[in-house]
């Protein structure tokens, strides 16, 4: 199942109706469900202003500029261009994708950012850590261990049913597992606030998680 966010950016993907010929439809940049500031203290209003109206629109910028390249690469039928893009429009979509998701991942205390998620939800965390504590604490030491700039996610095995923590590099989404929960771990995220300090940001980043939509994905996933 695809997450909300991927859901939106499939919708950019070309339907072929003649030789060389595609259909396509951009994708724009998503509105924050709360103001730039309504994370404070824990992700300060700079940051979060930046990060989507500056990072997150040139990754639409971007993955529209290569979605316009390939649709006249097709049109001239011009394989090597065709493939040269695919870097582009990877990095770009799924620098979309992620960002899509993890301001839906947020929310301001006032509206049940950091309350402990609950039913079968939690359950499964604990079936799978044995606590909660056991999983924030794991899930940090990979978000941490990340080289470089990368995603920490909470994702779904669907053919294993159960939840499992993992990593990925740069902008790429998570494809073997049904995303739950990203958080980002690239330098843009935090750095305003935290420096170099990913640990601090990854240890005040849980007062605002939104696990309401956490469990709202698993519910869906399963």
């Amino acid at each position: 199942m695809l997450s909300i966010a991927a859901r939106s950016i499939r919708s950019s993907g070309f339907k072929t109706v003649a030789p060389f010929t595609a259909i396509r439809t951009k994708v724009t940049l998503p509105d924050l469900p709360y103001g730039y500031q309504a994370l404070e203290p824990h992700i300060n209003g700079d940051i979060m202003e930046i990060h989507h109206s500056k990072h997150h629109q040139t990754y639409v910028n971007n993955y529209n500029a290569a979605e316009e390249k390939l649709s006249s690469a097709f049109q001239a039928n011009d394989l090597t261009q065709q493939l040269t893009l695919q870097n582009a429009l990877k990095f770009n979509g799924g620098g979309h994708i992620n960002h899509s998701l993890f301001w839906q991942n947020l929310a301001p205390k006032s509206e049940g950012g950091g309350e402990l998620p609950k039913g079968s939800l939690l359950s499964a965390i604990q079936k799978e850590w044995g606590s909660f504590e056991s999983f924030v604490g794991q899930f940090n030491t990979a978000a941490a261990g990340v080289q470089g700039s990368g995603w920490a996610w909470l994702g779904y095995n669907k053919a294993a049913k159960r939840l499992e923590i993992a990593s990925t590099q740069n902008q790429d989404p998570l494809l073997h597992l049904v995303p739950l929960l990203g958080v980002d771990v690239w330098e843009h995220a935090y750095y305003l606030q935290y420096k170099n300090a990913r640990p601090e940001y990854l240890k005040a980043i849980w007062e605002v998680i939104n696990w309401k939509t956490v469990a709202e994905r698993f519910a869906k996933a399963q």
